[in-house]
């Protein structure tokens, strides 16, 4: 599970940034009947899913684009060499693109609470630090701050969880994150904090590699099938054939996170779908399927796993082809799970119901004049009741985090005087 994070100077994020899944202590009768939302880790709430609104442009995809080039350079770091310049990009204006950016997450791993950190350019790390509170008390794993002296011994020190954690060092180079090459080298801290971000923290929908697709689909199979009728769908069997093994681990891109599902099946697997007005007749999944359908057969894939196993799982506009009541479909899944988290963004109105969710669940991302991104909980408002119209707040510009366009008869008119 996750219990926060906190980014700064990545894209248009300048400032420091919180996401906190730790609910906040809300009295009010909305709230207390919202108990569904919420699960329990040492005697603190937990949220399970929060939801950034916020206007084209305002960042709320860059907040999901920082977290996952931040998680993947944890699992991928170990492969970078010298020439590698790391595919981010800080806040260009007021002299922050030559200074670090950061990143900070409090997660749960196996029923312990850690705290990891680094700091970087887009040429080097900076500083990375591992703290974990295994008897509620905090203590150090490692701290690492390259700008400390030219020995590793004098930018590094250590607890004792870590067998001879300088061999590790001397094997970490400035392109590097300590925790990555410490899982390569076998040690079990190390490898502990790779398999939860690499297998716990879902990057996002496509995030699987199509063999993993394959198995997970034949695992799942009637699982996924139920899932997808309960959201009116009429197909009554899947069958995915192997064309070729996929040659490498698809996953979202740091860069882009523009990979397709197409991208990650069409050369390895054959998807046909049967449907229940001719259960005999096959249907080629990737071109005879809605745009909508093949999402949610993805994106229901992945939430199975996730919730069957309590991961955490990132989408960035989760409306995307998906009608609002299959949107709602979905949260509601991970309403009755038992740990499962979701982070996602949407324009989606429709969810602004404080019957349905909570104020600290409702995070606004809103571009200010210098065009930095700033994030902020509807919990930070706390002259709005649970009795207000939330939907028609937002939309009359409440909490701003929405377009302010001047549209009108006049002034589209004019885009066209003269021609």
């Amino acid at each position: 599970m996750v219990l926060e994070i906190r980014i700064s100077n990545f894209f248009s994020v300048r400032d420091e940034i919180v996401l906190d899944f730790r609910a906040a202590n809300i009295k009010s009768a909305n709230a207390r009947a919202l108990n569904n939302n919420l699960f329990d880790f040492n005697n603190t709430p937990i949220l399970k899913t929060i939801a950034i609104y916020g206007a084209n442009a305002s960042g709320k995809s860059n907040i999901i684009k920082a977290i996952r080039f931040c998680n993947a350079l944890v699992f991928e770091s170990h492969q970078h060499n010298e020439n590698t310049t790391y595919n981010f990009q800080p806040f260009k204006f007021s002299g922050y693109n030559s200074k670090p950016s950061t990143y900070f997450i409090r997660f749960v791993s196996k029923g312990i609470e850690y705290e990891y950190s680094f700091s970087l350019t887009r040429q080097k790390i900076i500083s990375e630090s591992l703290y974990f509170y295994p008897k509620g008390r905090i203590k150090e794993i490692f701290t690492r701050d390259e700008r400390l002296g030219k020995t590793k011994k004098e930018k590094y020190s250590f607890g004792d969880q870590i067998k001879r954690p300088l061999d590790v060092a001397e094997n970490t180079s400035e392109k590097t994150l300590y925790i990555s090459r410490a899982s390569q080298m076998d040690r079990e801290i190390g490898k502990e904090i790779f398999n939860y971000f690499h297998s716990q923290f879902i990057l996002d929908y496509v995030g699987f590699g199509a063999s993993a697709i394959e198995t997970l689909t034949n695992q799942n199979k009637q699982q996924l099938i139920d899932a997808i009728k309960i959201a009116d769908s009429d197909i009554v069997d899947v069958k995915i054939k192997v064309l070729k093994k996929a040659g490498k681990h698809y996953k979202a891109d740091a860069n882009t996170m523009t990979l397709t599902v197409e991208d990650v099946v069409q050369d390895y697997l054959q998807i046909r779908t049967f449907h229940k007005a001719s259960p005999s007749i096959a249907f080629d999944f990737l071109t005879e399927e809605s745009q909508g359908t093949i999402k949610l057969f993805f994106i229901m894939l992945t939430i199975l796993d996730v919730v069957k196993h309590n991961k955490v799982l990132l989408i960035d506009e989760i409306e995307d082809s998906l009608h609002p009541k299959i949107i709602e479909y979905l949260f509601n899944i991970f309403r009755a799970s038992e740990k499962a988290q979701l982070l996602c963004t949407t324009h989606n109105t429709r969810f602004l119901n404080l019957k349905n969710v909570r104020k600290d669940q409702i995070f606004f991302a809103n571009k200010n004049q210098d065009g930095s991104t700033d994030l902020y909980s509807l919990y930070d408002y706390n002259d709005f009741r649970d009795t207000m119209d939330l939907e028609k707040a937002y939309l009359q510009g409440r909490f701003d985090a929405i377009p302010f366009m001047n549209d009108s008869s006049e002034k589209i008119k004019s885009l066209f005087d003269g021609k």
